[in-house]
């Protein structure tokens, strides 16, 4: 197997597996375990750059690139938080809808603010989807905020990362870095106000919390290094695990409601989906002989 392919496939699959980290930390706010997440993580990625040496793209980093980074950090922070309320508040079915929705979005931002030019297919491919999602919002009532939130926050932290002048480590070095103040300060008012979870834990939930480190970094450096070897397109194939991956747990394991209407709506997802890479592999096709 191409070392790329093992890379991106354990990337996915460990984010595919994070609500069987998050369902250990149910009794901690989700806002606790997201100021954990970006302390822990800040302390992994310095020490990963202070062993790899790689301190010289600080020399790089001016007002300009910090404003950028700050806004990165702003979508990773919401995605983050969402994630992890969601999971822990019953609705993993619905943020595996967002984390597929979150490729066809990337597209349609792509066409609005880049002017990137898309093919009729693909067209077609967003407003199928877009279908799905429209007919779940009808069915249950509501608009799914959960997977339209962690889909444009993803979509939009992508966006801010695409034209970002710092390679993946390096960038979350910086995000997290601006992150953390932050982060510190809340856990230091929740033990002035004594809901400090990590003070009143016991050895085992102390341990799972600073474990945020590392469940959030190895993923991204996995997927660093998977997409320096595959191809963009592989990558976009393989990125579906992810949602799959939640949505079965969501379904066998925690018993989430998956009804006739709803699985009809994500019918509807799936098909734009299978669209978009019918169309572009189709092109490929075409295109490879010239």
């Amino acid at each position: 197997m191409n070392p790329g392919i093992a890379y991106a496939l354990g990337a996915y699959t460990l984010w595919g597996m994070f609500p069987l980290y998050f369902k250990l930390l149910q009794s901690v706010p989700a806002m606790q375990i997201l100021a954990h997440r970006m302390v822990w993580s800040l302390g992994l990625v310095l020490l990963i750059l202070l062993a790899l040496r790689r301190f010289a793209w600080l020399a790089r980093v001016d007002r300009r690139v910090v404003a950028r980074f700050a806004l990165s950090a702003v979508l990773l922070g919401c995605n983050w938080g969402t994630y992890i309320w969601a999971v822990n508040h019953g609705h993993v079915v619905e943020a595996s809808l967002g984390y597929y929705i979150n490729p066809l979005l990337n597209v349609a931002l792509g066409t609005l603010l880049l002017h990137e030019r898309l093919r009729p297919a693909q067209w077609l491919a967003i407003a199928v989807a877009a279908c799905g999602v429209l007919w779940m919002s009808v069915d249950v009532g509501r608009v799914p905020w959960i997977a339209l939130a962690l889909a444009l926050s993803f979509a939009g932290y992508s966006l801010a990362r695409k034209t970002a002048p710092l390679g993946s480590l390096e960038g979350l070095a910086l995000e997290t870095a601006l992150m953390f103040p932050l982060a510190l300060a809340y856990l230091a008012w929740c033990s002035a106000h004594g809901s400090n979870a990590f003070a009143a834990g016991d050895p085992s939930l102390r341990a799972t919390l600073v474990a945020a480190g590392p469940v959030t970094t190895v993923p991204l450096l996995l997927f660093a290094a998977g997409a320096r070897r595959i191809t963009l397109s592989l990558l976009g194939v393989l990125q579906y695990l992810t949602p799959t991956l939640l949505l079965v747990l969501g379904v066998l394991l925690y018993h989430e409601p998956f009804s006739a209407n709803r699985a009809l709506g994500f019918g509807l997802v799936w098909c734009g989906i299978a669209l978009y890479l019918g169309d572009s592999l189709l092109r490929r096709r075409i295109a490879a002989p010239a």
